[in-house]
């Protein structure tokens, strides 16, 4: 028994060592579920080992600070489509490849990813909303 109580005080002593440091914690962002999707916010809590309340505060903080570095990545890897396919069309064309041409290929991607980007966004946002 004695070592439950030892095991219970160290999980608040570190608790409670986490807040030196950092600002008090003052703000609550508050929404309703369904039954079934409590248990399965819980679940998904209880499997990280935390208590559903920090486990909400850690995934939503990942999800805002990180969205903004998904669409940068995702913007490029749309350039990287848009470069290899239209050098590879010129290969298969069997067409020589100058450098200007090369040039102005990179200069038509920078220009062109952004709006292929949102095309590519909206074909698969349409596609999950039809499913």
């Amino acid at each position: 028994m004695e070592a439950v109580l030892d095991q219970k005080d160290l999980g608040i002593t570190s608790r409670l060592r986490g807040t030196q440091g950092r600002p008090n914690r003052t703000r609550s962002i508050g929404t309703r579920f369904t039954p079934d999707e409590e248990m399965e916010l819980k679940a998904a809590a209880a499997a990280r080992g935390s208590f559903i309340a920090e486990w909400a505060r850690e995934v939503l903080l990942c999800e805002a600070r990180t969205r903004r570095f998904d669409a940068a990545v995702i913007t490029e890897v749309v350039a990287l489509r848009m470069l290899v396919s239209t050098v590879l069309r010129s290969i298969a064309l069997k067409e020589t490849l100058t450098p200007d041409a090369f040039t102005q290929i990179l200069s038509d991607v920078r220009s062109g990813k952004h709006d292929a980007t949102r095309d590519v966004l909206n074909q698969y946002q349409t596609a999950a909303r039809e499913q």
